[in-house]
């Protein structure tokens, strides 16, 4: 039989150190960028998901999960800039590095007036990428950090 001691604390939900390891989640319609991506961030230990729309990460999101959003800019139905806007409007502080084959100035403008860690433009040099998940990663980990104080 096990017993609580009234002195042994019970781990929080809330306390950082219980949480599971980052996961980057991936958001791209072409499944070849998809597939390469999560190779390249698996490669380095990291956790990965992937979905080929931003609905379909909307729908299956759950932002008790530490880690960033790796997101393209240019897909149908719902932009990466419009699910960075629906993000916000949901309370959700995810931190988010854009990658584009279709970029510009204003769009690189908003995303990052709008709280983007990085806009990355295709084809990316694999450090970058890599170095700019890893402020991501770590933004979210002082983020969630503070809320616990």
């Amino acid at each position: 039989m096990t017993h609580n001691s009234p002195l042994s604390p019970r781990p929080s939900t809330l306390d950082p150190r219980n949480l599971p390891a980052p996961t980057v989640f991936v958001v791209d319609d072409d499944p070849a960028v998809l597939r390469s991506l999560s190779r390249l961030l698996r490669s380095e230990g990291l956790a990965v998901n992937t979905y080929t729309s931003s609905r379909e990460f909307l729908e299956r999101y759950n932002p008790n999960l530490p880690g960033c959003l790796l997101l393209d800019v240019a897909m149908p139905e719902m932009t990466g800039l419009e699910l960075q806007r629906a993000l916000i409007a949901r309370g959700h502080e995810i931190p988010i590095v854009f990658l584009t084959g279709h970029g510009d100035s204003p769009m690189s403008a908003e995303a990052m007036k709008n709280g983007a860690v990085d806009f990355l433009s295709k084809p990316v040099n694999d450090n970058d990428l890599l170095n700019a998940v890893r402020a991501a990663i770590e933004k979210d980990r002082l983020h969630r950090q503070a809320r616990v104080k």
